[in-house]
């Protein structure tokens, strides 16, 4: 049986939960309409959803559109919570991506579909909100063809827009216009067709319709639909759009095990609950798994989504989505199984802030940290740090609603009240050169029983850290490996300034290792530890010959003023270290674009309403890291430090060098 996994993906209020609410409403699947605003809607789950009226954590819906079975996956809007966004796009077999026909194409908009367009996910276009004052189907067409991609396909008609009854008409195969403009944009990619266009042939609408959906299949074309979310108006052409335009996945039942973790949450009493797409095989209940971390747990109960609420089952198998109980040492993006070619991608950039976090009653000290390693469960990339000698604990942020959310759910599920310090930026360090090390066991400085060589080389920015093997094959057991390249990762979290070192490529160049005897392990033998621990003190020596340079994020911004407001907006921005790059009038009104540091975005966003009498627009997402120009800063290390020899082998084994 074939399944769709549909994500519905948008900027924050463009609509996309009441759209999830009317496609399951025509599915049947409830018998009326949640509303977003009153926080009665399905996927918007959270008592935090409910009362903010947005969307923070990717929630599973599912319904039939005939006899296709589709799971649709509602995402968070904000671009806070963009790494439940990540997490899903690994999952999908297509994607619905909303747009407002007021608003029109905003910031995570064009953040989403260009990631949508580098995944080669097809997609779907649904400009909502046609019954809004302002709605603009033509305006917002030009829009997304301007500024999110040409290849696109208007599937319709719009009329009496900005009403109550605004309406959406599909075209047919009467339509020649529609005919003409459909078949000259699938020639661009058709070679049969592209000979009937320039010889003037007839071309049949079902020929057109079934290239269309190969082209939509293969992420090349973007049909758009128009409509209101709230109305019903052109959802039903939507969903059919969905259903004859957007891939299944079958997958074989029988094949090798492969799924993906794309969310874990804790139920009732605690319990860890993994939601798994199952790419290939099937997993049943009471088999026992091997996890990531090489943990062999048990499956206890399965409940799978199929065409309405999830129900118990006893399996769930290729193409399906299922919630699994049972896998205690189970995490977001873990696969299981196989691993799936589309697993373990970075589509969004990484947290650019940081904060820490304290307890109101130093107390709750232990307590905060436990419930804090919880929501890691579910969010890896806040990247939780403890600072034991500080005694601080440290969290990665997108911004500053989502530092609410993690205070107020912290108060209301673990009664733990807390305060965050200021807000500052997460940088990063990138070699300069490339530098060398090495530490045998011969020397007697070297107190482990492991010889370490190591190489570090700039890479191609974005690209982030490969590790590579320079040393015979064979002439190291994997496990000692393995253990080098864990803790090679591990140490660049830190690099010479205290920022996470990315964009290099190291490579073990030298090892060695005592033997077992022949009877079996000794304690003079070599151990995975021996290697870890080395590892951090070759690396760091490495990169110090090397040298970093220290990169901080910047945002790019778009401002739509007055323009009688210029003359206040513009020197706020020389404050906040703001770079205009572009200004233009339109109309009355006045646009800027340009960079801004991302720690001044929140700062920005506080004073353009006053700057702009409430009536500017801002919109801003991460573009790039770039080399800082005033000094170099430094972070203070929460590790052993092993840029200091003697300070890391004293913590670490309570010698300054003497052998184990």
């Amino acid at each position: 049986m074939s399944t769709l996994n549909l994500g519905i993906l948008a900027h924050v209020d463009a609509g996309k939960t009441s759209l999830t609410e009317r496609l399951l409403y025509a599915a049947g699947v409830i018998d009326h309409i949640g509303s977003v605003d009153d926080g009665s809607t399905q996927t918007d789950t959270l008592a935090l959803e409910r009362q903010r009226g947005i969307t923070i954590k990717s929630a599973v819906a599912s319904f039939r559109i005939g006899d296709l079975p589709v799971n649709l996956i509602d995402t968070p809007g904000h671009p806070d919570f963009i790494a439940e966004v990540e997490r899903v796009l690994a999952v999908l077999d297509g994607a619905v991506l909303v747009v407002s026909a007021v608003e029109g194409v905003q910031a995570q908009t064009r953040v989403l579909m260009r990631t949508l367009q580098r995944l080669h996910i097809p997609t779907l276009i649904f400009v909502n909100k046609a019954d809004r004052l302002g709605a603009s189907y033509g305006r917002v067409l030009h829009e997304i063809t301007a500024r999110l991609t040409p290849a696109v396909i208007a599937m319709g008609t719009s009329r009496d827009q900005g009403t109550r009854v605004a309406d959406f008409t599909a075209y047919g195969p009467d339509d020649r216009e529609f005919r003409a403009g459909l078949a000259e944009m699938l020639a661009e990619h058709d070679d049969g067709l592209l000979t009937a266009v320039v010889e003037d042939s007839p071309v049949g609408y079902g020929r057109l319709r079934r290239a269309l959906a190969r082209q939509v299949r293969g992420a090349l074309v973007h049909p758009v639909f128009f409509g209101s979310a709230i109305t019903g108006a052109g959802t039903d052409e939507l969903i059919s759009g969905i259903r004859a335009l957007l891939p299944a996945s079958s997958g074989d039942p029988d094949g090798p095990v492969s799924g993906t973790v794309f969310k874990v949450e804790r139920g009732a009493a605690g319990e860890k609950i993994a939601y798994l797409r199952m790419f290939s095989g099937t997993v049943r209940t009471r088999e026992r798994l091997t996890l990531a971390n090489a943990e062999r747990v048990k499956v206890t109960a399965i409940r799978v989504y199929d065409g309405g609420p999830d129900a118990p089952r006893d399996a769930v198998s290729a193409g399906q989505i299922g919630r699994l109980w049972g896998l205690s040492g189970i995490k977001v993006g873990d696969a299981v199984g196989e691993v799936p070619a589309s697993s373990g991608g970075h589509y969004f950039a990484p947290p650019t802030l940081e904060t820490v976090v304290i307890p109101d009653r130093p107390k709750d000290r232990g307590r905060m940290h436990a419930a804090l390693a919880q929501l890691a469960e579910q969010d890896p990339l806040i990247n939780l740090r403890q600072d034991d000698e500080r005694q601080e604990t440290l969290l990665s942020l997108y911004g500053e609603v989502q530092k609410e959310v993690i205070e107020e759910t912290l108060a209301a599920d673990f009664g733990i009240a807390v305060g965050f310090t200021e807000t500052t930026t997460i940088c990063i360090e990138r070699p300069i050169g490339s530098g060398s090390a090495v530490e045998r066991m011969d020397d007697g400085r070297n107190p482990f029983r492991a010889t370490v060589g190591l190489r570090v080389d700039p890479a191609a920015a974005g690209s982030g850290v490969e590790f590579r093997l320079g040393i015979e094959l064979g002439s190291l057991t994997l496990a000692f490996i393995k253990a080098v390249e864990a803790a090679v990762h591990e140490t660049l979290r830190q690099g010479l300034h205290g920022w996470q070192v990315t964009d290099c490529v190291v490579t073990l160049t030298e090892s060695g290792f005592v033997p077992p005897p022949p009877y079996g392990w000794s304690k003079w033998s070599s151990s995975a530890s021996d290697f870890r621990n080395l590892t951090p003190l070759v690396l760091m020596t490495a990169l110090q010959q090397a040298g970093t340079t220290v990169y901080e994020p910047v945002h790019s911004f778009r401002i739509e003023t007055p323009a009688q407001a210029l003359g206040q907006v513009a020197p706020a921005l020389a404050r906040l270290g703001a770079v205009p790059r572009t200004q233009a009038l339109q109309g009355s009104s006045c646009v800027l674009e340009g960079d801004i540091p991302a720690v001044r975005v929140h700062d920005l966003q506080l004073q353009l309403p006053g700057l702009t009498g409430g009536e500017g627009v801002l919109e801003s997402a991460f573009d790039r890291y770039e080399q800082t120009k005033n000094g170099v800063p430094s972070r203070l290390r929460s590790d052993k430090n092993p840029l200091n020899r003697e300070e890391y082998l004293l913590q670490l084994t309570g010698r300054t060098g003497a052998r184990l």
